[in-house]
């Protein structure tokens, strides 16, 4: 328990130290890593680690996601500043003007397809020892992985202070529910919400992380843009949708270790497992919550 808990404190130190430079190249250095790690902990899952022309070029298609949209950001902010916008239609909600964007969204594209055309000559000449399983697995999560924790950089593009608040409620929504649904499962749980994938979970849990992640962002967001109804009712909406969505990643990669046999997907955190067991369900409510922030609005 003692190591769980340093363990822990040391995480949270780094994620404080990370978002505090959020406004800087720290953060899309720190995504980039964290990136890293998930795809090495997942590829390593399906045994493909040792395989290293598949593991480098997964790993450099995540790697370049958040790498380039900082760097793309970066050349959007010289453009502004230098009053140089006469091709820009208008901004997106990725916060990238739309020339731009297609640019990012073009040389992304090739990385994807290059690392993808890695994969499948090296499937082709180890066909023998690679399965369809395997190589797939390695393509979704070379595309879900990256697209989902560059959510992170999106949310300055809402302003720097708020970027900061959103992106905190939007990495603390997972946990959120997550505490919530642990200490209503422990005073009251008894139905075993799907008991051959995470015997823990119970049917009590998940609504009390739901209600807990519901309170918790009204009254945040009550807080910080002041209280209105139409806000705290699209916070309450929002924490109920990314709690759900929470549970489905949480549920999604413990189902993949169960089928795998593995206990943690790494050891990176003494008492805690890897990034993966970390990260599983952000990966799904981060980009939910920025979705519903982007079409909803905050105020």
């Amino acid at each position: 328990m003692l190591t769980r808990i340093i363990s822990g404190a040391v995480g949270v130190v780094l994620l404080g130290a990370v978002l505090y430079f959020h406004d800087t190249i720290v953060l899309p250095i720190a995504v980039a890593a964290i990136i890293a790690v998930m795809l090495f902990e997942l590829i390593r899952a399906v045994k493909l680690h040792k395989c290293f022309p598949i593991l480098i070029a997964a790993e450099l298609c995540g790697i370049a996601v958040p790498m380039l949209y900082y760097v793309f950001g970066e050349a959007e902010y010289k453009v502004n500043s230098m009053n140089l916008r006469s091709e820009v239609i208008y901004t997106s909600e990725s916060g990238l003007s739309a020339s731009i964007e297609t640019f990012y969204s073009l040389i992304l594209f090739c990385f994807v397809l290059a690392a993808a055309f890695v994969i499948f000559v090296t499937w082709l000449r180890k066909h023998k020892e690679i399965r369809y399983e395997q190589v797939f697995f390695v393509l979704a999560v070379m595309i879900l992985v990256p697209q989902a924790m560059t959510s992170m950089l999106k949310f300055d593009s809402f302003g720097s202070q708020d970027g900061l608040f959103l992106l905190i409620m939007g990495l603390c929504g997972a946990w959120i529910a997550d505490t919530g649904a642990y200490f209503t499962g422990v005073a009251i749980g008894k139905h075993k919400l799907c008991p051959e994938i995470s015997p823990k979970k119970t049917i009590e849990g998940l609504v009390g992380g739901i209600v807990t992640t519901a309170v918790v962002y009204a009254v945040a967001f009550s807080v910080y843009y002041g209280f209105s109804v139409k806000s705290a009712v699209i916070a309450c909406v929002t924490g109920i949708v990314c709690a759900v969505i929470g549970t489905v990643g949480d549920l999604s990669a413990s189902m993949v270790k169960r089928q795998i046999g593995f206990k943690d997907y790494g050891k990176i955190m003494p008492g805690h497992g890897g990034l993966m067991d970390r990260f599983d369900s952000v990966l799904f409510v981060l980009p939910t919550f920025y979705a519903f922030i982007a079409i909803f609005g905050v105020q």
